[in-house]
Protein backbone atom coordinates (compact mmCIF):
# COMPACT_ATOMS: atom_id res chain seq x y z
CA UNK A 1 0.00 0.00 0.00
CA UNK A 2 1.27 3.21 -0.71
CA UNK A 3 0.47 7.09 0.40
CA UNK A 4 -0.47 9.77 -2.03
CA UNK A 5 -0.53 13.59 -2.04
CA UNK A 6 -2.92 14.58 -4.70
CA UNK A 7 -2.74 18.46 -5.05
CA UNK A 8 -5.37 19.26 -7.39
CA UNK A 9 -8.11 22.04 -8.19
CA UNK A 10 -10.65 20.69 -10.47
CA UNK A 11 -12.44 18.87 -7.74
CA UNK A 12 -14.32 16.03 -9.20
CA UNK A 13 -11.07 14.59 -11.73
CA UNK A 14 -9.59 14.60 -8.15
CA UNK A 15 -11.90 12.49 -6.52
CA UNK A 16 -12.32 10.28 -9.51
CA UNK A 17 -8.34 9.82 -9.23
CA UNK A 18 -8.61 9.53 -4.70
CA UNK A 19 -11.26 6.33 -5.59
CA UNK A 20 -9.17 4.25 -8.28
CA UNK A 21 -5.93 4.87 -5.80
CA UNK A 22 -8.06 3.16 -2.94
CA UNK A 23 -9.84 0.65 -5.55
CA UNK A 24 -6.22 -0.26 -6.11
CA UNK A 25 -5.44 -0.82 -2.41
CA UNK A 26 -3.76 2.64 -1.75
CA UNK A 27 -4.49 5.72 0.44
CA UNK A 28 -5.28 9.11 -0.87
CA UNK A 29 -5.41 12.44 0.31
CA UNK A 30 -6.31 16.10 -1.94
CA UNK A 31 -5.67 19.49 -1.44
CA UNK A 32 -7.26 22.01 -4.04
CA UNK A 33 -4.10 24.56 -3.41
CA UNK A 34 -0.82 24.73 -2.99
CA UNK A 35 -0.89 26.11 0.82
CA UNK A 36 -3.36 23.05 2.07
CA UNK A 37 -1.29 20.81 -0.16
CA UNK A 38 2.12 21.82 1.86
CA UNK A 39 0.22 21.33 4.96
CA UNK A 40 -0.67 17.52 4.00
CA UNK A 41 3.24 17.42 3.14
CA UNK A 42 4.33 18.22 6.56
CA UNK A 43 1.66 15.71 8.20
CA UNK A 44 1.77 12.84 5.91
CA UNK A 45 3.60 9.81 5.49
CA UNK A 46 4.28 10.26 1.46
CA UNK A 47 5.27 7.83 -0.73
CA UNK A 48 4.40 10.07 -4.15
CA UNK A 49 2.78 13.37 -4.75
CA UNK A 50 0.19 14.14 -7.43
CA UNK A 51 0.94 17.56 -8.74
CA UNK A 52 -1.04 20.22 -11.14
CA UNK A 53 0.62 22.99 -12.76
CA UNK A 54 -1.75 25.89 -12.18
CA UNK A 55 -3.42 26.22 -8.67
CA UNK A 56 -5.63 28.80 -7.92
CA UNK A 57 -2.52 30.49 -5.31
CA UNK A 58 0.55 29.49 -7.53
CA UNK A 59 2.22 27.42 -9.49
CA UNK A 60 3.31 23.79 -8.87
CA UNK A 61 6.51 23.71 -10.59
CA UNK A 62 7.51 26.52 -7.85
CA UNK A 63 6.18 23.80 -5.34
CA UNK A 64 8.17 21.40 -7.08
CA UNK A 65 11.29 23.94 -7.08
CA UNK A 66 11.14 24.20 -3.51
CA UNK A 67 10.73 20.47 -2.65
CA UNK A 68 13.72 19.34 -4.74
CA UNK A 69 15.97 21.94 -2.83
CA UNK A 70 19.12 19.81 -1.61
CA UNK A 71 18.36 18.93 2.27
CA UNK A 72 14.66 19.20 1.94
CA UNK A 73 13.28 16.35 3.75
CA UNK A 74 10.95 15.59 0.40
CA UNK A 75 14.03 16.09 -1.88
CA UNK A 76 13.78 12.62 -3.19
CA UNK A 77 9.92 11.97 -3.65
CA UNK A 78 8.65 10.68 -6.28
CA UNK A 79 6.48 13.62 -7.76
CA UNK A 80 3.80 13.43 -10.69
CA UNK A 81 3.29 16.43 -12.50
CA UNK A 82 0.14 17.10 -14.55
CA UNK A 83 0.07 20.06 -17.18
CA UNK A 84 -2.97 21.22 -19.17
CA UNK A 85 -2.91 19.95 -23.16
CA UNK A 86 -0.50 21.61 -24.88
CA UNK A 87 1.84 23.03 -22.46
CA UNK A 88 4.56 21.65 -23.43
CA UNK A 89 6.69 24.22 -21.92
CA UNK A 90 5.59 23.47 -18.60
CA UNK A 91 6.09 19.88 -19.19
CA UNK A 92 9.64 20.56 -20.10
CA UNK A 93 10.00 22.56 -17.40
CA UNK A 94 8.73 19.97 -14.71
CA UNK A 95 11.42 17.41 -15.73
CA UNK A 96 13.69 20.02 -15.89
CA UNK A 97 12.96 20.76 -12.23
CA UNK A 98 13.08 17.22 -11.26
CA UNK A 99 9.64 15.94 -11.74
CA UNK A 100 9.32 12.15 -11.87
CA UNK A 101 7.05 12.25 -14.75
CA UNK A 102 4.51 14.30 -16.40
CA UNK A 103 0.97 13.62 -17.63
CA UNK A 104 -1.33 16.14 -19.76
CA UNK A 105 -5.16 16.27 -19.17
CA UNK A 106 -7.25 15.02 -19.64
CA UNK A 107 -5.27 12.35 -17.61
CA UNK A 108 -6.76 8.44 -18.94
CA UNK A 109 -6.91 6.81 -15.19
CA UNK A 110 -5.52 3.91 -16.26
CA UNK A 111 -2.63 5.42 -17.93
CA UNK A 112 -1.99 6.95 -14.66
CA UNK A 113 -1.96 3.86 -12.77
CA UNK A 114 0.49 2.70 -15.35
CA UNK A 115 2.92 6.18 -15.02
CA UNK A 116 2.36 5.44 -10.93
CA UNK A 117 4.22 2.08 -11.16
CA UNK A 118 6.96 2.93 -13.47
CA UNK A 119 7.78 5.57 -10.85
CA UNK A 120 7.89 4.14 -8.14
CA UNK A 121 9.57 1.29 -9.71
CA UNK A 122 12.31 4.09 -11.21
CA UNK A 123 12.46 5.25 -7.15
CA UNK A 124 13.07 1.68 -5.63
CA UNK A 125 15.85 0.88 -8.10
CA UNK A 126 18.06 4.53 -7.60
CA UNK A 127 17.19 4.21 -3.61
CA UNK A 128 19.35 0.77 -3.92
CA UNK A 129 21.58 2.04 -6.61
CA UNK A 130 22.58 5.03 -4.30
CA UNK A 131 22.52 2.55 -1.12
CA UNK A 132 24.80 0.28 -3.21
CA UNK A 133 27.05 3.23 -4.12
CA UNK A 134 27.53 4.68 -1.07
CA UNK A 135 28.50 1.18 0.32
CA UNK A 136 31.17 0.51 -2.02
CA UNK A 137 32.66 3.94 -1.03
CA UNK A 138 32.45 3.15 2.76
CA UNK A 139 33.65 -0.23 2.68
CA UNK A 140 35.90 -0.89 -0.43
CA UNK A 141 39.26 0.70 -0.49
CA UNK A 142 41.04 0.60 -3.74
CA UNK A 143 41.64 -3.27 -4.96
CA UNK A 144 45.08 -3.59 -5.85
CA UNK A 145 46.11 -7.53 -7.05
CA UNK A 146 49.13 -8.70 -4.94
CA UNK A 147 51.97 -10.28 -5.96
CA UNK A 148 54.97 -10.02 -8.79
CA UNK A 149 54.62 -13.48 -9.97
CA UNK A 150 54.80 -14.51 -13.46
CA UNK A 151 51.02 -16.42 -13.25
CA UNK A 152 49.72 -12.82 -11.33
CA UNK A 153 51.25 -10.61 -14.10
CA UNK A 154 49.22 -12.27 -16.73
CA UNK A 155 46.36 -12.27 -15.15
CA UNK A 156 46.52 -8.74 -14.38
CA UNK A 157 47.60 -8.14 -18.22
CA UNK A 158 44.30 -10.39 -19.13
CA UNK A 159 42.17 -8.39 -16.83
CA UNK A 160 43.02 -4.99 -18.17
CA UNK A 161 42.84 -6.20 -21.83
CA UNK A 162 39.40 -7.85 -21.17
CA UNK A 163 38.11 -4.60 -19.54
CA UNK A 164 39.40 -2.43 -22.20
CA UNK A 165 37.68 -4.52 -24.89
CA UNK A 166 34.41 -4.48 -22.62
CA UNK A 167 34.15 -0.90 -22.40
CA UNK A 168 34.30 -0.12 -26.14
CA UNK A 169 31.67 -2.71 -26.53
CA UNK A 170 29.33 -2.73 -23.47
CA UNK A 171 25.88 -3.91 -25.67
CA UNK A 172 28.08 -7.20 -26.52
CA UNK A 173 29.92 -8.12 -23.37
CA UNK A 174 30.55 -11.89 -22.72
CA UNK A 175 30.44 -13.28 -19.23
CA UNK A 176 34.31 -13.23 -17.36
CA UNK A 177 34.22 -16.81 -15.79
CA UNK A 178 36.44 -16.76 -12.69
CA UNK A 179 37.98 -20.23 -11.56
CA UNK A 180 39.97 -21.16 -8.78
CA UNK A 181 40.19 -22.96 -5.55
CA UNK A 182 38.11 -21.36 -2.19
CA UNK A 183 39.94 -18.77 -0.96
CA UNK A 184 42.31 -18.17 -3.80
CA UNK A 185 41.12 -14.33 -4.56
CA UNK A 186 38.26 -14.91 -7.01
CA UNK A 187 36.29 -12.18 -5.31
CA UNK A 188 38.81 -10.05 -5.13
CA UNK A 189 39.76 -10.18 -8.86
CA UNK A 190 36.25 -9.67 -9.80
CA UNK A 191 36.28 -6.51 -7.34
CA UNK A 192 39.37 -5.68 -9.56
CA UNK A 193 37.48 -5.90 -13.08
CA UNK A 194 34.77 -3.32 -11.84
CA UNK A 195 37.73 -0.76 -10.35
CA UNK A 196 39.38 -0.54 -13.91
CA UNK A 197 36.46 -0.51 -15.91
CA UNK A 198 34.56 2.39 -16.86
CA UNK A 199 31.30 1.26 -14.90
CA UNK A 200 33.39 1.55 -11.93
CA UNK A 201 31.41 4.90 -10.30
CA UNK A 202 28.14 2.07 -10.53
CA UNK A 203 26.56 -0.25 -8.31
CA UNK A 204 29.10 -4.14 -7.45
CA UNK A 205 26.54 -6.60 -6.38
CA UNK A 206 28.33 -9.54 -4.66
CA UNK A 207 25.46 -12.30 -5.33
CA UNK A 208 26.80 -15.44 -3.04
CA UNK A 209 24.79 -18.26 -4.75
CA UNK A 210 25.60 -20.72 -2.02
CA UNK A 211 24.01 -18.61 0.68
CA UNK A 212 20.77 -17.00 -0.81
CA UNK A 213 17.58 -19.04 0.65
CA UNK A 214 16.23 -21.95 -1.95
CA UNK A 215 12.94 -20.83 -1.46
CA UNK A 216 13.19 -17.58 -2.29
CA UNK A 217 16.49 -17.01 -4.59
CA UNK A 218 14.43 -16.86 -7.97
CA UNK A 219 13.03 -13.61 -5.80
CA UNK A 220 16.21 -12.61 -4.78
CA UNK A 221 17.49 -12.61 -8.48
CA UNK A 222 14.87 -11.78 -10.97
CA UNK A 223 12.54 -9.79 -8.64
CA UNK A 224 8.95 -9.50 -7.90
CA UNK A 225 5.61 -8.40 -9.33
CA UNK A 226 2.68 -6.96 -7.28
CA UNK A 227 0.57 -10.03 -7.87
CA UNK A 228 3.22 -12.14 -6.00
CA UNK A 229 3.75 -10.29 -2.99
CA UNK A 230 1.64 -11.27 0.27
CA UNK A 231 0.43 -7.39 0.49
CA UNK A 232 -0.38 -4.50 -2.00
CA UNK A 233 3.26 -3.32 -2.40
CA UNK A 234 4.83 -2.08 -5.73
CA UNK A 235 7.08 -4.42 -7.89
CA UNK A 236 10.20 -5.51 -5.98
CA UNK A 237 13.50 -5.30 -8.55
CA UNK A 238 15.73 -8.82 -7.79
CA UNK A 239 19.32 -8.59 -7.90
CA UNK A 240 20.34 -8.31 -11.07
CA UNK A 241 17.88 -5.16 -12.02
CA UNK A 242 20.26 -2.98 -8.86
CA UNK A 243 23.40 -4.39 -10.94
CA UNK A 244 22.26 -2.23 -13.15
CA UNK A 245 24.88 -0.53 -15.78
CA UNK A 246 27.25 -1.63 -13.09
CA UNK A 247 29.13 -5.17 -12.12
CA UNK A 248 27.16 -8.48 -11.09
CA UNK A 249 28.85 -11.11 -9.42
CA UNK A 250 27.20 -14.30 -9.54
CA UNK A 251 29.65 -15.85 -6.92
CA UNK A 252 30.09 -19.58 -6.80
CA UNK A 253 27.33 -20.09 -9.32
CA UNK A 254 27.35 -24.10 -9.50
CA UNK A 255 25.23 -23.87 -6.33
CA UNK A 256 22.05 -22.76 -8.49
CA UNK A 257 19.33 -25.12 -9.08
CA UNK A 258 18.68 -26.50 -12.84
CA UNK A 259 15.35 -24.53 -12.88
CA UNK A 260 17.34 -20.73 -12.11
CA UNK A 261 20.57 -21.86 -14.19
CA UNK A 262 17.46 -22.31 -16.83
CA UNK A 263 16.39 -18.47 -16.45
CA UNK A 264 20.09 -17.48 -15.59
CA UNK A 265 20.55 -18.32 -19.48
CA UNK A 266 18.15 -16.62 -20.78
CA UNK A 267 18.87 -13.32 -18.93
CA UNK A 268 22.47 -13.63 -20.23
CA UNK A 269 21.87 -13.83 -23.44
CA UNK A 270 18.95 -12.01 -24.47
CA UNK A 271 20.07 -9.19 -21.60
CA UNK A 272 16.38 -9.66 -20.97
CA UNK A 273 14.31 -10.64 -17.45
CA UNK A 274 10.96 -11.14 -16.34
CA UNK A 275 9.88 -10.86 -12.48
CA UNK A 276 8.19 -13.53 -10.64
CA UNK A 277 4.08 -13.19 -11.72
CA UNK A 278 4.79 -10.32 -14.80
CA UNK A 279 4.68 -11.34 -18.37
CA UNK A 280 6.51 -7.66 -19.22
CA UNK A 281 10.35 -7.97 -19.58
CA UNK A 282 12.73 -5.19 -18.18
CA UNK A 283 16.32 -4.79 -20.30
CA UNK A 284 19.01 -5.09 -18.02
CA UNK A 285 22.92 -3.97 -19.02
CA UNK A 286 25.33 -5.45 -16.54
CA UNK A 287 28.91 -6.62 -17.00
CA UNK A 288 27.76 -10.30 -15.08
CA UNK A 289 31.31 -12.08 -13.45
CA UNK A 290 30.65 -15.69 -12.45
CA UNK A 291 33.15 -17.81 -9.98
CA UNK A 292 33.28 -20.90 -9.06
CA UNK A 293 35.69 -23.60 -7.14
CA UNK A 294 34.18 -26.89 -8.67
CA UNK A 295 34.69 -28.62 -12.36
CA UNK A 296 32.28 -27.64 -14.36
CA UNK A 297 32.31 -29.86 -16.95
CA UNK A 298 32.70 -32.68 -14.60
CA UNK A 299 29.12 -31.45 -13.16
CA UNK A 300 27.78 -30.85 -17.00
CA UNK A 301 28.24 -34.73 -17.42
CA UNK A 302 26.95 -35.50 -14.13
CA UNK A 303 23.36 -33.44 -15.27
CA UNK A 304 24.27 -31.29 -12.19
CA UNK A 305 24.51 -28.00 -14.52
CA UNK A 306 23.67 -27.10 -17.66
CA UNK A 307 25.97 -27.38 -20.80
CA UNK A 308 24.49 -24.98 -22.34
CA UNK A 309 25.08 -22.40 -19.89
CA UNK A 310 28.57 -23.75 -19.27
CA UNK A 311 29.08 -23.10 -23.05
CA UNK A 312 27.95 -19.47 -22.55
CA UNK A 313 29.91 -18.98 -19.14
CA UNK A 314 33.56 -21.10 -21.07
CA UNK A 315 33.89 -18.04 -23.58
CA UNK A 316 36.38 -16.16 -21.90
CA UNK A 317 37.55 -17.98 -18.60
CA UNK A 318 40.81 -16.60 -16.10
CA UNK A 319 41.76 -19.83 -13.93
CA UNK A 320 43.25 -18.36 -10.52
CA UNK A 321 46.17 -20.43 -9.19
CA UNK A 322 46.31 -21.73 -5.58
CA UNK A 323 48.43 -19.79 -3.17
CA UNK A 324 51.24 -23.29 -2.91
CA UNK A 325 51.61 -22.24 -7.12
CA UNK A 326 52.42 -18.61 -6.44
CA UNK A 327 54.91 -18.57 -3.30
CA UNK A 328 57.00 -15.77 -4.95
CA UNK A 329 54.11 -13.94 -3.56
CA UNK A 330 53.66 -14.99 -0.02
CA UNK A 331 55.92 -12.31 1.30
CA UNK A 332 54.22 -9.21 -0.34
CA UNK A 333 50.89 -10.62 0.50
CA UNK A 334 51.51 -11.31 4.12
CA UNK A 335 53.34 -7.60 4.66
CA UNK A 336 49.68 -6.35 2.89
CA UNK A 337 48.09 -8.09 5.57
CA UNK A 338 50.00 -7.03 8.15
CA UNK A 339 49.79 -3.52 7.45
CA UNK A 340 46.01 -4.03 7.68
CA UNK A 341 45.11 -5.64 10.71
CA UNK A 342 48.16 -3.92 12.65
CA UNK A 343 45.54 -0.52 11.65
CA UNK A 344 42.69 -2.23 12.04
CA UNK A 345 43.58 -3.00 15.80
CA UNK A 346 45.28 0.25 16.68
CA UNK A 347 48.72 -1.78 17.75
CA UNK A 348 52.27 -1.15 16.34
CA UNK A 349 53.32 -2.82 12.94
CA UNK A 350 55.07 -6.24 13.84
CA UNK A 351 57.83 -7.36 12.44
CA UNK A 352 58.04 -11.11 10.31
CA UNK A 353 61.01 -13.02 11.55
CA UNK A 354 62.68 -14.88 8.89
CA UNK A 355 61.89 -18.19 10.61
CA UNK A 356 58.48 -17.59 10.34
CA UNK A 357 58.22 -16.57 6.58
CA UNK A 358 60.19 -19.33 5.45
CA UNK A 359 57.70 -21.93 7.24
CA UNK A 360 54.97 -19.74 5.07
CA UNK A 361 56.68 -20.13 2.09
CA UNK A 362 56.59 -24.15 3.14
CA UNK A 363 53.62 -24.20 4.03
CA UNK A 364 51.31 -25.52 1.39
CA UNK A 365 48.32 -23.03 2.65
CA UNK A 366 44.97 -25.62 1.80
CA UNK A 367 42.74 -22.60 2.42
CA UNK A 368 44.99 -20.44 -0.02
CA UNK A 369 44.91 -16.72 0.83
CA UNK A 370 41.93 -16.23 2.69
CA UNK A 371 44.22 -19.08 5.49
CA UNK A 372 46.91 -16.90 5.16
CA UNK A 373 44.90 -13.85 6.30
CA UNK A 374 43.44 -15.34 9.28
CA UNK A 375 46.81 -16.52 10.17
CA UNK A 376 48.42 -13.43 10.26
CA UNK A 377 45.20 -11.84 11.50
CA UNK A 378 45.32 -13.71 14.56
CA UNK A 379 49.12 -13.69 14.85
CA UNK A 380 48.97 -9.47 14.97
CA UNK A 381 46.96 -9.89 17.49
CA UNK A 382 48.54 -12.08 19.55
CA UNK A 383 52.44 -11.73 19.10
CA UNK A 384 54.72 -10.72 21.69
CA UNK A 385 57.44 -7.80 21.63
CA UNK A 386 55.88 -6.83 17.89
CA UNK A 387 57.37 -9.61 16.20
CA UNK A 388 56.02 -12.36 14.73
CA UNK A 389 57.15 -15.78 15.39
CA UNK A 390 56.75 -19.34 13.61
CA UNK A 391 54.78 -20.18 16.96
CA UNK A 392 52.37 -17.63 16.54
CA UNK A 393 52.07 -18.84 13.42
CA UNK A 394 50.08 -22.11 14.42
CA UNK A 395 51.11 -24.33 11.65
CA UNK A 396 53.39 -26.79 12.87
CA UNK A 397 50.65 -28.51 14.25
CA UNK A 398 48.50 -28.35 11.23
CA UNK A 399 51.00 -29.06 9.14
CA UNK A 400 51.80 -32.47 10.90
CA UNK A 401 48.44 -33.04 11.19
CA UNK A 402 48.62 -32.98 6.75
CA UNK A 403 51.62 -35.27 6.26
CA UNK A 404 51.15 -38.58 5.51
CA UNK A 405 54.23 -41.13 6.40
CA UNK A 406 56.16 -40.04 3.76
CA UNK A 407 56.54 -36.57 4.67
CA UNK A 408 54.29 -35.12 1.93
CA UNK A 409 51.14 -33.51 2.10
CA UNK A 410 47.98 -35.34 2.68
CA UNK A 411 46.53 -32.77 0.62
CA UNK A 412 48.32 -34.38 -2.82
CA UNK A 413 45.96 -37.27 -2.81
CA UNK A 414 43.09 -35.76 -2.50
CA UNK A 415 39.64 -34.05 -4.68
CA UNK A 416 38.88 -30.10 -4.19
CA UNK A 417 35.61 -31.49 -2.25
CA UNK A 418 37.68 -33.75 -0.17
CA UNK A 419 39.70 -30.34 1.15
CA UNK A 420 36.72 -28.63 1.28
CA UNK A 421 35.61 -30.94 3.89
CA UNK A 422 38.31 -31.36 5.53
CA UNK A 423 38.67 -27.39 6.28
CA UNK A 424 35.34 -27.58 7.16
CA UNK A 425 35.88 -30.36 10.27
CA UNK A 426 38.89 -29.20 11.20
CA UNK A 427 37.66 -25.45 11.86
CA UNK A 428 34.33 -26.95 13.50
CA UNK A 429 36.39 -28.78 15.52
CA UNK A 430 38.81 -25.58 16.70
CA UNK A 431 35.53 -23.69 17.65
CA UNK A 432 34.15 -26.50 19.72
CA UNK A 433 31.31 -27.01 17.15
CA UNK A 434 30.48 -23.26 17.03
CA UNK A 435 29.03 -22.58 13.69
CA UNK A 436 29.44 -19.07 13.68
CA UNK A 437 33.09 -19.16 14.53
CA UNK A 438 33.80 -21.75 12.56
CA UNK A 439 32.51 -20.11 9.29
CA UNK A 440 34.45 -16.60 10.29
CA UNK A 441 37.84 -18.77 10.31
CA UNK A 442 37.19 -19.90 6.68
CA UNK A 443 35.98 -16.42 5.58
CA UNK A 444 32.60 -17.42 4.57
CA UNK A 445 28.91 -16.34 5.93
CA UNK A 446 27.23 -18.65 8.40
CA UNK A 447 24.67 -19.68 5.63
CA UNK A 448 27.73 -20.43 3.34
CA UNK A 449 29.13 -22.49 5.85
CA UNK A 450 25.67 -24.17 6.73
CA UNK A 451 24.86 -24.77 3.08
CA UNK A 452 28.45 -26.64 2.81
CA UNK A 453 27.64 -28.56 6.27
CA UNK A 454 24.34 -29.88 4.79
CA UNK A 455 26.15 -30.23 1.50
CA UNK A 456 28.78 -33.00 3.46
CA UNK A 457 26.59 -34.21 6.08
CA UNK A 458 28.64 -32.61 8.99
Amino acid sequence: MLNFVLIEDESLFAKSVKRRLEREGHQAKIADNISDGKKLLRQESIDVLLLDVRLPDGNGLDLLAEIRVSGHPLQNLPVVMMTAYGELEDAVNAMKFGASDYLKKPVDLDELMMTIEKVVHNHAISLQLHYSEQREQKTHKPINLIGTSQEILAIRQQAKQLSELMDKNKDTTPVVLITGETGSGKGVLARYFHQISQRHNRPFVHVDCAALPEASIEAELFGQSPSTLETNSPARPGLIEVAEDGTLLLDEIAELSLSTQTKLLNVIERRQLRRLGSTKEISVNSHIIATTNRDLHQLVISGEFRADLYFRLNVVEIKLPPLRLRQQDIAELAQFFIEQFAKRYGVEQPRLAYDAMREMQQYDWPGNIRELENVLERAVMLCKQSVIESDDLSLKAFGRDNQDERGGSKFEKMTLDQVEKYLLETALNRSSGNVSRAARQLGLTRMAMRYRMEKYKL
